[in-house]
């Protein structure tokens, strides 16, 4: 049964949402705070975690910093629910780590529905057939090696965020192909889930900050693609 862990700490909205996830057939757990939450996911490990971002005690953005930090999790879908908007506040997320945003309020049927949407991310990783694609790719001095969700770079292991792995790892499989972004929209986030228009780019800043500024390019008015030597000219 899939888990879905909810974490609010006001608790008509825990049973509310809850309620409405439980008819659906999910296993739902709840927290109250980011502390009480991250226990739980360590012993729960739910599928999909959806935190509210103003709590106290631990709001949802460190909740999620910690979250990804721990490897067993490493697979887990994160969404902040939450009565913002801005784009400040999403961009904050995704840096964070989150995969999703879902804004407040919200009708139990779009939430059931964004839940079936996210849920079509997190299989894919658990499926291991003879479909899926070589599970170590080097290309210079950058390894991604996608059983154990791990970058290598200079000799040095990095965990990355979901969705950053998965950006990275389109990027690098075909060294010198532009993506566009639509392409990336298709392939990272899929068609099913509406995503900001600065969500991409918060994601190349970060994998560049992480692996450097000059082996992804940006191709302006089309998309992104990734180099191997950065003393050719482009």
């Amino acid at each position: 049964m899939i888990r879905i862990l909810l974490v609010d700490d006001e608790p008509d909205i825990l049973e509310f949402i809850g309620y409405n996830l439980e008819k659906e057939g999910f296993q739902v757990l709840k927290a109250l705070n980011g502390r009480e939450a991250i226990e739980v996911a360590k012993r729960e490990l739910p599928q999909i975690i959806i935190l509210d971002v103003m709590m106290p005690e631990m709001d949802g953005m460190v909740t999620c910093e910690e979250i990804r930090k721990i490897p067993e999790l490493k697979q887990s879908i994160i969404a902040f629910l939450t009565a913002r908007g801005e784009d400040y506040s999403q961009i904050a997320g995704f840096e964070a780590g989150a995969d999703d945003y879902i804004t407040k309020p919200i009708r139990p049927k779009v939430l059931v529905s964004r839940v079936r949407a996210l849920l079509k991310r997190y299989q894919p990783e658990k499926s291991s057939g003879p479909e899926q694609p070589d599970e170590v790719l080097t290309v210079g001095d950058l390894t991604i090696d996608r059983e154990r969700y791990l970058i290598i770079k200079h000799g040095q292991e990095m965990n990355l965020p979901k969705k950053e792995f998965e950006l990275l790892s389109l990027l690098v499989s075909k060294p010198g192909k532009v993506f566009t972004r639509d392409d990336i929209y298709d392939t990272v986030w899929g068609d099913e889930v509406i995503v900001g228009d600065r969500t991409i780019d918060v994601h190349i800043r970060r994998l560049r900050e992480k692996i450097g500024d000059d082996q992804i390019k940006t191709i302006k008015g089309v998309g992104y693609k990734f180099v191997v030597d950065s003393n050719k000219s482009y």
